[in-house]
Protein backbone atom coordinates (compact mmCIF):
# COMPACT_ATOMS: atom_id res chain seq x y z
CA UNK A 1 0.00 0.00 0.00
CA UNK A 2 1.21 3.21 -0.65
CA UNK A 3 -0.09 7.07 -0.54
CA UNK A 4 -0.27 10.00 -3.35
CA UNK A 5 1.86 12.80 -2.45
CA UNK A 6 -0.37 16.31 -1.88
CA UNK A 7 -2.15 16.68 1.06
CA UNK A 8 -5.15 14.35 1.67
CA UNK A 9 -3.33 11.95 -0.67
CA UNK A 10 -5.14 8.54 -1.15
CA UNK A 11 -3.94 5.24 -0.85
CA UNK A 12 -3.85 2.55 -3.33
CA UNK A 13 -2.41 -0.76 -3.93
CA UNK A 14 -0.75 -1.26 -7.35
CA UNK A 15 -1.28 -4.75 -8.81
CA UNK A 16 1.55 -6.42 -10.06
CA UNK A 17 2.64 -5.80 -13.33
CA UNK A 18 1.99 -9.08 -15.25
CA UNK A 19 -1.40 -9.49 -13.64
CA UNK A 20 -2.23 -6.07 -15.14
CA UNK A 21 -0.76 -6.83 -18.57
CA UNK A 22 -3.17 -9.67 -18.76
CA UNK A 23 -5.79 -7.61 -17.22
CA UNK A 24 -5.27 -4.84 -19.95
CA UNK A 25 -5.03 -7.44 -22.30
CA UNK A 26 -8.31 -9.17 -21.89
CA UNK A 27 -10.74 -6.51 -20.53
CA UNK A 28 -9.19 -3.00 -22.29
CA UNK A 29 -12.73 -2.78 -23.91
CA UNK A 30 -14.45 -3.34 -20.89
CA UNK A 31 -12.54 0.24 -19.39
CA UNK A 32 -14.54 3.21 -19.24
CA UNK A 33 -13.24 6.63 -18.90
CA UNK A 34 -9.58 6.90 -17.43
CA UNK A 35 -8.94 3.31 -17.76
CA UNK A 36 -11.72 2.69 -15.15
CA UNK A 37 -13.02 -0.98 -14.52
CA UNK A 38 -15.64 -1.75 -12.02
CA UNK A 39 -14.54 -4.33 -9.49
CA UNK A 40 -14.89 -6.05 -6.46
CA UNK A 41 -12.31 -6.38 -3.88
CA UNK A 42 -11.53 -8.20 -0.59
CA UNK A 43 -9.00 -7.80 1.82
CA UNK A 44 -8.94 -9.98 5.20
CA UNK A 45 -12.70 -10.10 5.98
CA UNK A 46 -13.96 -7.02 4.58
CA UNK A 47 -15.65 -7.33 0.67
CA UNK A 48 -16.53 -3.70 -0.92
CA UNK A 49 -17.30 -2.64 -4.63
CA UNK A 50 -14.82 -0.71 -6.37
CA UNK A 51 -12.78 -0.13 -9.41
CA UNK A 52 -9.11 -0.14 -10.76
CA UNK A 53 -7.80 2.32 -12.94
CA UNK A 54 -4.88 1.98 -15.09
CA UNK A 55 -2.18 4.02 -14.54
CA UNK A 56 0.00 4.47 -17.74
CA UNK A 57 3.03 6.04 -15.91
CA UNK A 58 3.68 3.18 -14.01
CA UNK A 59 1.67 0.47 -16.86
CA UNK A 60 -0.41 -1.06 -14.08
CA UNK A 61 -3.64 -0.79 -12.40
CA UNK A 62 -4.44 0.72 -9.01
CA UNK A 63 -6.66 -0.19 -6.40
CA UNK A 64 -8.25 2.58 -4.24
CA UNK A 65 -8.20 1.98 -0.33
CA UNK A 66 -10.94 3.62 1.54
CA UNK A 67 -10.31 4.48 5.58
CA UNK A 68 -12.46 2.37 6.33
CA UNK A 69 -10.99 -0.57 4.60
CA UNK A 70 -7.50 0.72 6.18
CA UNK A 71 -8.67 0.97 9.42
CA UNK A 72 -10.63 -2.32 9.75
CA UNK A 73 -7.63 -4.55 8.18
CA UNK A 74 -5.14 -2.66 10.50
CA UNK A 75 -3.01 -1.70 6.63
CA UNK A 76 0.35 0.14 6.99
CA UNK A 77 2.02 1.47 4.00
CA UNK A 78 4.84 0.00 2.34
CA UNK A 79 3.55 -3.49 3.18
CA UNK A 80 2.03 -5.50 1.05
CA UNK A 81 -1.28 -6.66 1.04
CA UNK A 82 -3.30 -10.03 -0.09
CA UNK A 83 -6.13 -8.44 -1.81
CA UNK A 84 -8.65 -10.59 -4.36
CA UNK A 85 -10.02 -9.06 -7.16
CA UNK A 86 -13.53 -9.95 -8.99
CA UNK A 87 -13.36 -7.58 -12.21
Amino acid sequence: MWRSSGKGGWYFVSLPNKLAKEIRKNLKSEEEGWGRLKAKAQIGENEWETAIWFDSKHETYLLPLKAEIRKKEKLETGKDIQTILWI
